[in-house]
Protein backbone atom coordinates (compact mmCIF):
# COMPACT_ATOMS: atom_id res chain seq x y z
CA UNK A 1 0.00 0.00 0.00
CA UNK A 2 2.68 2.49 1.02
CA UNK A 3 6.37 2.76 1.84
CA UNK A 4 5.60 4.71 5.02
CA UNK A 5 5.77 2.99 8.41
CA UNK A 6 2.31 1.79 9.53
CA UNK A 7 2.75 3.58 12.86
CA UNK A 8 3.31 6.89 11.04
CA UNK A 9 0.02 6.43 9.18
CA UNK A 10 -1.71 6.83 12.54
CA UNK A 11 -0.07 10.23 13.12
CA UNK A 12 -2.11 13.31 12.26
CA UNK A 13 1.00 15.23 11.18
CA UNK A 14 1.66 12.68 8.42
CA UNK A 15 -1.33 14.16 6.57
CA UNK A 16 -0.08 17.75 6.54
CA UNK A 17 0.80 19.51 3.30
CA UNK A 18 1.68 23.12 2.49
CA UNK A 19 -1.12 25.00 0.75
CA UNK A 20 -0.78 28.61 -0.46
CA UNK A 21 -3.81 30.58 0.78
CA UNK A 22 -4.57 31.89 -2.71
CA UNK A 23 -5.39 28.33 -3.86
CA UNK A 24 -8.40 28.13 -1.52
CA UNK A 25 -11.33 28.75 -3.87
CA UNK A 26 -13.64 31.53 -2.67
CA UNK A 27 -16.19 31.32 -5.51
CA UNK A 28 -17.32 28.41 -7.71
CA UNK A 29 -16.45 28.45 -11.41
CA UNK A 30 -19.10 28.73 -14.11
CA UNK A 31 -20.36 26.53 -15.60
CA UNK A 32 -20.11 23.89 -12.88
CA UNK A 33 -18.43 21.25 -15.05
CA UNK A 34 -15.69 23.62 -16.28
CA UNK A 35 -13.69 23.09 -13.08
CA UNK A 36 -10.43 21.20 -13.46
CA UNK A 37 -10.22 17.45 -12.92
CA UNK A 38 -7.15 15.50 -11.87
CA UNK A 39 -7.29 11.87 -13.03
CA UNK A 40 -5.34 9.26 -11.06
CA UNK A 41 -5.08 5.63 -12.10
CA UNK A 42 -4.17 3.47 -9.08
CA UNK A 43 -2.74 0.67 -11.23
CA UNK A 44 -0.36 2.76 -13.35
CA UNK A 45 -0.06 5.67 -10.85
CA UNK A 46 -0.40 7.98 -13.84
CA UNK A 47 -1.73 11.52 -13.28
CA UNK A 48 -3.63 13.40 -16.00
CA UNK A 49 -4.86 17.01 -15.96
CA UNK A 50 -8.34 17.42 -17.46
CA UNK A 51 -11.58 19.34 -16.98
CA UNK A 52 -14.59 17.93 -15.17
CA UNK A 53 -16.65 17.59 -18.36
CA UNK A 54 -13.98 15.12 -19.57
CA UNK A 55 -15.05 12.65 -16.87
CA UNK A 56 -17.53 11.07 -19.30
CA UNK A 57 -14.54 9.55 -21.14
CA UNK A 58 -13.52 7.65 -18.01
CA UNK A 59 -16.89 5.97 -17.42
CA UNK A 60 -17.70 2.53 -18.82
CA UNK A 61 -21.04 1.00 -19.76
CA UNK A 62 -22.44 -0.78 -16.69
CA UNK A 63 -20.75 1.46 -14.12
CA UNK A 64 -22.90 2.48 -11.15
CA UNK A 65 -22.50 6.13 -10.11
CA UNK A 66 -23.56 6.70 -6.48
CA UNK A 67 -24.65 10.24 -5.57
CA UNK A 68 -25.76 11.78 -2.26
CA UNK A 69 -29.09 13.58 -2.73
CA UNK A 70 -28.99 15.56 0.53
CA UNK A 71 -29.88 19.25 0.44
CA UNK A 72 -28.24 21.93 2.58
CA UNK A 73 -30.50 23.62 5.10
CA UNK A 74 -30.41 27.40 5.64
CA UNK A 75 -28.79 26.32 8.90
CA UNK A 76 -27.03 29.53 9.98
CA UNK A 77 -29.19 31.64 12.31
CA UNK A 78 -28.46 34.99 13.94
CA UNK A 79 -30.35 35.81 17.13
CA UNK A 80 -30.01 37.70 20.37
CA UNK A 81 -30.48 37.11 24.10
CA UNK A 82 -32.82 39.10 26.36
CA UNK A 83 -29.80 41.26 27.21
CA UNK A 84 -29.42 42.17 23.52
CA UNK A 85 -26.18 40.15 23.14
CA UNK A 86 -25.86 38.63 19.66
CA UNK A 87 -25.72 34.85 19.23
CA UNK A 88 -24.91 32.83 16.11
CA UNK A 89 -26.38 29.32 15.85
CA UNK A 90 -25.44 26.64 13.32
CA UNK A 91 -27.91 23.76 13.10
CA UNK A 92 -26.09 20.46 13.18
CA UNK A 93 -28.52 17.60 13.76
CA UNK A 94 -32.26 17.35 14.33
CA UNK A 95 -33.12 15.33 17.46
CA UNK A 96 -36.93 15.55 17.32
CA UNK A 97 -39.67 17.97 16.17
CA UNK A 98 -38.34 20.88 18.22
CA UNK A 99 -34.89 19.94 19.54
CA UNK A 100 -31.64 20.32 17.62
CA UNK A 101 -27.97 19.78 18.29
CA UNK A 102 -26.26 23.03 17.31
CA UNK A 103 -22.97 24.87 17.41
CA UNK A 104 -23.44 28.25 19.09
CA UNK A 105 -21.13 31.22 19.56
CA UNK A 106 -20.06 32.98 21.62
CA UNK A 107 -20.39 29.74 23.57
CA UNK A 108 -19.39 31.18 26.95
CA UNK A 109 -22.38 33.50 26.99
CA UNK A 110 -24.81 30.60 26.96
CA UNK A 111 -26.07 28.46 29.82
CA UNK A 112 -29.00 26.05 30.15
CA UNK A 113 -32.20 28.08 30.25
CA UNK A 114 -30.87 30.92 28.07
CA UNK A 115 -33.45 32.18 25.57
CA UNK A 116 -32.42 33.12 22.04
CA UNK A 117 -34.74 35.19 19.83
CA UNK A 118 -34.45 34.92 16.02
CA UNK A 119 -37.69 36.59 14.93
CA UNK A 120 -41.20 37.25 16.21
CA UNK A 121 -42.16 33.74 15.12
CA UNK A 122 -39.00 31.82 16.06
CA UNK A 123 -37.09 31.52 19.35
CA UNK A 124 -35.22 28.84 21.26
CA UNK A 125 -34.08 27.81 24.76
CA UNK A 126 -30.69 26.24 25.52
CA UNK A 127 -31.36 22.85 27.16
CA UNK A 128 -27.87 21.37 27.48
CA UNK A 129 -24.24 22.32 26.80
CA UNK A 130 -21.62 19.88 25.48
CA UNK A 131 -18.08 20.33 24.08
CA UNK A 132 -16.64 21.95 20.92
CA UNK A 133 -19.21 24.74 21.22
CA UNK A 134 -22.07 22.26 20.87
CA UNK A 135 -25.33 22.47 22.75
CA UNK A 136 -28.91 21.26 22.56
CA UNK A 137 -31.62 23.82 21.96
CA UNK A 138 -35.39 23.57 21.83
CA UNK A 139 -37.21 25.80 19.34
CA UNK A 140 -40.56 27.53 19.78
CA UNK A 141 -42.27 28.67 16.59
CA UNK A 142 -45.61 29.46 15.01
CA UNK A 143 -46.59 27.64 11.82
CA UNK A 144 -44.13 25.24 10.16
CA UNK A 145 -40.52 25.19 11.38
CA UNK A 146 -39.19 24.86 7.81
CA UNK A 147 -41.01 28.06 6.81
CA UNK A 148 -39.55 29.99 9.76
CA UNK A 149 -36.11 28.65 8.86
CA UNK A 150 -36.41 29.83 5.26
CA UNK A 151 -37.35 33.30 6.55
CA UNK A 152 -34.39 33.82 8.87
CA UNK A 153 -31.76 31.18 8.02
CA UNK A 154 -28.72 31.51 5.78
CA UNK A 155 -26.76 28.79 3.98
CA UNK A 156 -23.69 28.11 6.17
CA UNK A 157 -20.52 28.29 4.10
CA UNK A 158 -17.35 26.59 5.41
CA UNK A 159 -15.09 28.71 7.66
CA UNK A 160 -12.36 29.03 5.00
CA UNK A 161 -14.70 30.78 2.54
CA UNK A 162 -14.66 34.51 3.27
CA UNK A 163 -16.54 35.90 0.28
CA UNK A 164 -20.31 36.14 0.10
CA UNK A 165 -21.87 33.61 -2.28
CA UNK A 166 -23.52 35.35 -5.24
CA UNK A 167 -26.01 32.54 -5.90
CA UNK A 168 -27.18 30.38 -2.96
CA UNK A 169 -27.99 27.45 -5.26
CA UNK A 170 -24.30 27.09 -6.13
CA UNK A 171 -23.81 25.51 -2.70
CA UNK A 172 -26.37 22.84 -3.64
CA UNK A 173 -25.89 19.95 -6.07
CA UNK A 174 -28.23 19.94 -9.09
CA UNK A 175 -29.73 16.70 -7.71
CA UNK A 176 -30.21 17.90 -4.09
CA UNK A 177 -33.60 16.74 -2.76
CA UNK A 178 -33.79 15.83 0.93
CA UNK A 179 -33.16 18.76 3.29
CA UNK A 180 -31.03 18.01 6.33
CA UNK A 181 -27.36 18.91 5.74
CA UNK A 182 -25.33 21.65 7.37
CA UNK A 183 -22.76 21.50 4.56
CA UNK A 184 -22.81 20.44 0.92
CA UNK A 185 -21.44 17.13 -0.42
CA UNK A 186 -19.04 19.20 -2.49
CA UNK A 187 -17.77 16.59 -4.97
CA UNK A 188 -21.26 16.66 -6.47
CA UNK A 189 -21.18 20.42 -7.10
CA UNK A 190 -19.33 19.84 -10.40
CA UNK A 191 -22.17 17.97 -12.09
CA UNK A 192 -24.65 19.66 -14.42
CA UNK A 193 -27.91 18.11 -15.60
CA UNK A 194 -26.67 17.82 -19.22
CA UNK A 195 -23.48 16.11 -18.01
CA UNK A 196 -25.52 13.61 -15.99
CA UNK A 197 -27.58 12.89 -19.13
CA UNK A 198 -24.39 12.23 -21.13
CA UNK A 199 -23.24 9.83 -18.41
CA UNK A 200 -26.58 7.96 -18.53
CA UNK A 201 -26.37 7.77 -22.34
CA UNK A 202 -23.05 5.98 -21.94
CA UNK A 203 -24.87 3.19 -20.07
CA UNK A 204 -24.06 4.25 -16.52
CA UNK A 205 -26.67 3.62 -13.80
CA UNK A 206 -27.09 6.50 -11.34
CA UNK A 207 -28.09 5.54 -7.81
CA UNK A 208 -29.11 7.99 -5.07
CA UNK A 209 -28.21 7.50 -1.41
CA UNK A 210 -28.57 9.87 1.53
CA UNK A 211 -26.11 11.22 4.07
CA UNK A 212 -26.90 14.43 5.93
CA UNK A 213 -23.55 16.21 6.22
CA UNK A 214 -22.91 17.61 9.70
CA UNK A 215 -20.60 20.44 10.67
CA UNK A 216 -18.45 17.79 12.32
CA UNK A 217 -17.00 17.23 8.85
CA UNK A 218 -15.00 20.46 9.43
CA UNK A 219 -13.95 19.52 12.96
CA UNK A 220 -10.16 19.34 13.07
CA UNK A 221 -8.35 16.23 14.24
CA UNK A 222 -6.74 17.51 17.45
CA UNK A 223 -5.00 14.37 18.73
CA UNK A 224 -1.69 13.38 17.15
CA UNK A 225 -2.74 9.71 17.32
CA UNK A 226 -5.71 9.65 14.94
CA UNK A 227 -7.18 6.62 16.73
CA UNK A 228 -7.96 8.98 19.63
CA UNK A 229 -10.11 11.16 17.36
CA UNK A 230 -13.84 11.02 18.15
CA UNK A 231 -15.54 10.72 14.79
CA UNK A 232 -18.77 12.66 14.24
CA UNK A 233 -21.90 10.67 13.37
CA UNK A 234 -24.19 11.42 10.43
CA UNK A 235 -27.60 10.10 9.37
CA UNK A 236 -27.64 7.81 6.31
CA UNK A 237 -30.22 5.98 4.20
CA UNK A 238 -29.89 3.19 1.65
CA UNK A 239 -33.09 1.92 0.00
CA UNK A 240 -33.77 -1.76 -0.69
CA UNK A 241 -34.07 -1.04 -4.42
CA UNK A 242 -30.69 0.69 -4.63
CA UNK A 243 -29.02 -1.95 -2.46
CA UNK A 244 -30.18 -4.55 -5.03
CA UNK A 245 -28.81 -2.49 -7.95
CA UNK A 246 -25.40 -2.16 -6.29
CA UNK A 247 -25.24 -5.82 -5.21
CA UNK A 248 -26.14 -6.98 -8.73
CA UNK A 249 -23.43 -4.75 -10.23
CA UNK A 250 -20.82 -6.09 -7.78
CA UNK A 251 -21.72 -9.69 -8.61
CA UNK A 252 -21.39 -8.92 -12.33
CA UNK A 253 -17.97 -7.30 -11.83
CA UNK A 254 -19.16 -3.79 -12.69
CA UNK A 255 -17.62 -0.74 -11.01
CA UNK A 256 -19.19 1.20 -8.14
CA UNK A 257 -18.13 4.85 -8.43
CA UNK A 258 -18.75 7.01 -5.36
CA UNK A 259 -19.32 10.75 -5.75
CA UNK A 260 -17.65 12.21 -2.70
CA UNK A 261 -16.51 10.95 0.67
CA UNK A 262 -20.14 11.09 1.87
CA UNK A 263 -21.21 8.45 -0.66
CA UNK A 264 -18.19 6.36 0.36
CA UNK A 265 -19.26 6.56 4.00
CA UNK A 266 -22.79 5.41 3.10
CA UNK A 267 -21.63 2.50 0.93
CA UNK A 268 -19.02 1.21 3.34
CA UNK A 269 -21.39 1.65 6.33
CA UNK A 270 -24.09 -0.42 4.57
CA UNK A 271 -21.79 -3.28 3.61
CA UNK A 272 -21.69 -6.61 5.42
CA UNK A 273 -18.33 -8.28 6.09
CA UNK A 274 -18.81 -10.09 2.76
CA UNK A 275 -19.36 -6.78 0.95
CA UNK A 276 -23.12 -7.16 0.43
CA UNK A 277 -25.08 -3.90 0.68
CA UNK A 278 -28.02 -3.97 3.10
CA UNK A 279 -30.81 -1.34 3.25
CA UNK A 280 -30.46 0.99 6.25
CA UNK A 281 -31.77 4.10 7.96
CA UNK A 282 -29.28 4.80 10.72
CA UNK A 283 -26.41 6.92 12.06
CA UNK A 284 -22.85 6.17 10.97
CA UNK A 285 -19.60 7.24 12.59
CA UNK A 286 -17.35 5.18 10.30
CA UNK A 287 -13.74 6.44 10.28
CA UNK A 288 -11.79 5.39 7.19
CA UNK A 289 -8.00 5.74 7.25
CA UNK A 290 -5.06 3.79 5.71
CA UNK A 291 -5.20 0.02 6.28
CA UNK A 292 -9.01 0.08 5.82
CA UNK A 293 -10.16 -2.61 3.36
CA UNK A 294 -12.82 -1.22 1.01
CA UNK A 295 -15.73 -3.61 0.50
CA UNK A 296 -17.76 -1.77 -2.15
CA UNK A 297 -16.13 1.31 -3.70
CA UNK A 298 -14.09 0.84 -6.90
CA UNK A 299 -13.57 4.48 -7.92
CA UNK A 300 -13.92 7.86 -6.25
CA UNK A 301 -14.73 11.39 -7.35
CA UNK A 302 -13.71 13.90 -4.69
CA UNK A 303 -12.46 17.43 -4.08
CA UNK A 304 -9.14 18.43 -2.51
CA UNK A 305 -9.41 18.36 1.28
CA UNK A 306 -7.92 20.19 4.25
CA UNK A 307 -4.51 19.11 5.59
CA UNK A 308 -4.74 16.70 8.55
CA UNK A 309 -8.49 16.17 8.01
CA UNK A 310 -10.38 12.87 8.25
CA UNK A 311 -11.26 13.36 4.57
CA UNK A 312 -7.66 13.34 3.33
CA UNK A 313 -7.16 10.25 5.52
CA UNK A 314 -10.07 8.56 3.70
CA UNK A 315 -8.57 9.42 0.30
CA UNK A 316 -5.19 8.09 1.49
CA UNK A 317 -6.86 4.81 2.43
CA UNK A 318 -8.33 4.54 -1.07
CA UNK A 319 -5.47 5.77 -3.27
CA UNK A 320 -2.54 4.88 -1.00
CA UNK A 321 -0.77 7.29 1.35
CA UNK A 322 2.32 8.03 -0.78
CA UNK A 323 0.18 8.30 -3.89
CA UNK A 324 -2.23 10.74 -2.22
CA UNK A 325 0.61 12.98 -1.07
CA UNK A 326 2.03 12.94 -4.63
CA UNK A 327 -1.40 13.86 -6.03
CA UNK A 328 -1.68 16.81 -3.63
CA UNK A 329 1.87 17.95 -4.40
CA UNK A 330 1.05 17.88 -8.11
CA UNK A 331 -2.21 19.77 -7.53
CA UNK A 332 -0.43 22.54 -5.59
CA UNK A 333 2.32 22.79 -8.22
CA UNK A 334 -0.25 22.98 -11.05
CA UNK A 335 -2.32 25.51 -9.07
CA UNK A 336 -5.52 23.55 -8.77
CA UNK A 337 -8.23 25.22 -6.69
CA UNK A 338 -8.81 23.63 -3.27
CA UNK A 339 -11.66 22.77 -0.89
CA UNK A 340 -15.45 23.17 -1.28
CA UNK A 341 -15.57 25.43 -4.37
CA UNK A 342 -12.34 24.04 -5.76
CA UNK A 343 -11.44 21.47 -8.40
CA UNK A 344 -11.96 17.70 -8.32
CA UNK A 345 -10.12 14.44 -8.83
CA UNK A 346 -11.18 11.04 -10.13
CA UNK A 347 -9.33 8.08 -8.61
CA UNK A 348 -9.90 4.70 -10.20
Amino acid sequence: MSNINHKDLLCKSSYFYDLPQDLIAQQPVEPRDSSRLLIFCRESEKIEDKHFYDIVDYFQKGDVLVINNTRVLPARLFGYKDTGAKIEVLLQKRLDLKRWKVIARPFKRLSPGTEIHFSEKLSAVVRRKAEYGECEIEFSFSGAFEERLLEVGQVPLPPYIHEKLKNKERYQTVYAKVEGSSAAPTAGLHFTKPLLEKIKEKGVEIVEVLLHVGLGTFRPVKEENILSHKMHSEYIEMSKENACIINRAKKEGRRIIAVGTTSVRVLESCASSEGEIVPVKKETDIFIYPSYKFKVVDALITNFHLPESTLIMLVSAFAGYDQTMSIYSHAVKERYRFFSFGDAMFIY
